[in-house]
């Protein structure tokens, strides 16, 4: 393999997360220390001192993407295993990705592949509830959300950092992750409250590659609504407001308050409809991203880290036009037609709305990110809840597989041209350097600045860790 990181970095960074303890804490303040300088101590011991990343985009390639075709090619296993694809050369020395992804490997300079991921379920909905939680044993069913819930990764950063202003510091496009009924939990700000769930554009669900426009809106008022009426809406909700909040003065109550100003600040703000506007980009950009669906959520993602929002979810599923949605990346192949009018796995992958489509967008937004200088301090994350079977299908797609799969790493101080981890010759199993899914979270907020161990809160008071996972802190320079 190109590059492979030695154990012993893992057993120095652990020593060097230790920090300071509570009972360091509790010995400092029985020698006299006051109580600023003991709480500016306990936020120096989980703070790294060093934050690599100002915002992060986490893309979330739903249904389960192959580790085998896309990053993580055997060029020497059997037929039976490789599959039809072949191994491509990146423009980084050694390194190689599978043939689906041509402009993407003019990038992997940019890249760190992380090939060493694992959990222990098959299962679409405990794979989406790992990784959307960032926790590979948290208990319980994977839908809906609860408030009793650990909170998504966007809430804890938003909490952990503050407000952004007039923008969230939480988007999700171009909507939630359901299938069907099910609206997985790790899309909330659980129980932070909602105050810390992100911004859902929830756009209506259409053929995701036949849509020309992708226009938002979500912003918009009725056309009924002109400026002056949505002015006099919202002098007469603060009225109706104010006596209520004679009556009743509550936490609940001010966060109602804050929901409804944080809602007329989004649709009154030119600031903040301006960062959703895909019209304000030059045609040649759109079209560089795809002129569907994915791309143009890709360019909207940009957009609004630009603008200033902290954490950006893209989820990744397909609707075609008949309606009907299915996880795109789960190609098993099948012995009937399937949504998308593919039946063979190995057709569906390589189809329009997959592979195809990932590589245009993933590399416009990597050229993107570096020409505006973005780059350097914006993570993006590319997942997804699991991997591929190594062995190939009676319908020439590959089944659910846990064991091993890869994750892609990019920007926000990360170095890229470089591999983490190492799997067996059939793709099968971590050879070297497991990697669970709370790591990539934990490692999300080392680029942050943050250690795993920092506290948020429960509704008792409870402190909890904001990450139960160990950063790869090898992957940063």
């Amino acid at each position: 393999m190109f590059s492979l990181f030695p154990k012993t970095g893992n057993q120095h960074a652990a020593s060097q997360r230790r920090g300071l303890t509570r009972r360091d804490a509790v010995k400092l303040g029985g020698v006299g220390m006051a109580l600023p300088a003991l709480q500016s101590a306990l936020a120096s011991s989980v703070a790294t001192g060093v934050a690599s990343a100002k915002r992060c985009l986490y893309i979330f390639l739903c249904g389960g993407p192959s580790q085998l075709d896309m990053w993580d090619p055997k060029p020497q296993a059997p037929a039976a295993i490789r599959g039809p694809f072949s191994p491509i050369s990146t423009n980084v020395p050694g390194m190689q990705i599978g043939d689906l992804l041509p402009l993407t490997a003019q990038r992997t300079d940019r890249l760190a592949i992380v090939r060493s991921m694992m959990h222990n379920s098959t299962s679409h909905d405990t794979g989406i509830k790992y990784t959307l939680l960032g926790d590979s044993g948290a208990p319980g069913v994977a839908y809906p959300p609860r408030r009793t819930d650990y909170p998504g990764m966007g809430g804890i950063l938003a909490k952990l950092l503050g407000d952004t202003g007039r923008l969230p510091a939480w988007v999700t496009v171009p909507r939630p992750f359901t299938t069907g009924s099910r609206f997985y939990r790790g899309q909330s700000g659980g129980f932070l409250g909602p105050s810390y769930d992100p911004f859902l554009l929830n756009e209506e669900k259409k053929d995701s590659l036949a849509d020309k426009t992708f226009k938002i809106d979500s912003l918009s008022t009725p056309d009924t609504v002109n400026a002056s009426r949505f002015s006099n809406r919202r002098e007469l909700l603060k009225s109706i407001d104010d006596q209520g909040t004679r009556l009743i003065e509550s936490v609940a109550s001010d966060q109602l308050r804050d929901q409804y100003e944080k809602a007329f600040n989004l649709i009154s703000s030119d600031q903040v409809r301006g960062a959703f506007d895909l019209e304000l980009e030059e045609d040649s950009l759109r079209d560089r991203y795809g002129r569907n669906e994915y791309g143009q959520s890709f360019l909207l993602a940009r957009r609004l880290a630009e603008s200033g929002v902290r954490y950006v979810n893209v989820f990744w599923t397909y609707y075609g036009k008949d309606g009907c949605q299915f996880n795109l990346w789960d190609n098993h192949g099948s012995d009937k037609e399937v949504c998308g009018g593919y039946n063979r796995g190995v057709d569906m992958i390589r189809g329009k709305y997959c592979c195809p489509a990932f590589d245009k967008a993933f590399s416009a937004l990597l050229d993107d990110l570096t020409a505006r200088g973005m780059l350097d301090d914006t993570l993006v994350v590319v997942t997804g809840e699991f991997g591929r079977t190594p062995k190939i299908n009676k319908n020439a797609g590959r089944d659910h597989w846990c064991s091993c799969y890869s994750t892609v790493l990019a920007g926000g101080g990360v170095r890229g041209g470089s591999v983490y981890g190492s799997s067996d010759a059939h793709a099968a199993y971590v050879k070297d350097l497991p990697v669970l899914p709370e790591d990539i979270n934990a490692t999300t907020l080392h680029a942050f600045g943050f250690r795993p161990e920092v506290e948020i809160h429960e509704p008792t008071g409870r402190p909890v860790r904001s990450s139960k996972g160990k950063p790869l802190t090898e992957l940063f320079s």
